[in-house]
């Protein structure tokens, strides 16, 4: 795939009656309804890296100390917003896009929202870092070896993948490309899950809350 282009909205343009309807409430107020800056923790990393697993337990703790967040994670999506997208490139990219579009509203209503996207690409984590905001866009490198992860397989897709019946699947047939300069990196081999999240908050705490 080429280079990133910039977000094009030409569709949008090229229809006159379609109007972008601003709000009276700038998400600053909301930010200090909520008591926190909202903003969006990706999570990036090979399945079976233990995201969601992790996405969850950070989710609980924010909660737990007062801060509204939420979690996206990529299976869930593709039960429903995303459920008519493969995993072509292409496809890959538009649930990138939907879920960033997404986490980028949720922000602006004042929730932290932590994405679980396995995300391959680093021009695809660009678009959503685009679209979500520099400032509020924590990159998070669930940085646990493939064979760690194929080792626990959680859910037998490494053993289908080798046995060919998933087609382009990450770190067996389809690339992965690792984040070159994350906020944080977390190998879940190395470290428990109380560990991996009391860092991610801590991360969260400096810039955040």
């Amino acid at each position: 795939m080429g280079k990133l282009d910039k977000i094009d909205d030409t569709a949008v343009r090229a229809t006159p009656h379609i109007f972008w309807h601003g709000s009276q409430v700038a998400p600053e107020a909301r930010w200090r309804q909520a008591g926190q800056r909202a903003a969006t923790i990706w999570l990036t990393g090979l399945s079976g890296a233990g995201k969601s697993t992790l996405a969850s337990a950070l989710e609980d703790k924010l909660v737990q100390a007062g801060h509204p967040a939420y979690v996206l994670d990529g299976d869930n999506l593709r039960h429903h917003l995303n459920r008519d997208l493969g995993f072509s490139p292409a496809d890959r990219q538009e649930n990138i896009r939907r879920s960033a579009e997404v986490a980028r509203m949720m922000n602006d209503a004042g929730l932290m929202v932590i994405c679980a996207f396995i995300s391959p690409l680093r021009q695809d984590r660009e678009m959503a870092r685009q679209i979500i905001g520099a400032d509020n866009f924590l990159e998070t490198h669930i940085s646990t070896s493939a064979d760690v992860c194929e080792a626990r397989d959680p859910k037998g897709l490494y053993k289908k993948a080798r046995a060919g019946l998933i087609p382009e699947f990450t770190g067996v047939s389809a690339p992965y490309e690792p984040p070159l300069a994350p906020a944080l990196s977390l190998d879940t081999g190395m470290l428990s899950l109380e560990q991996s999240c009391d860092r991610l908050f801590q991360q969260l705490a400096r810039r955040f809350v």
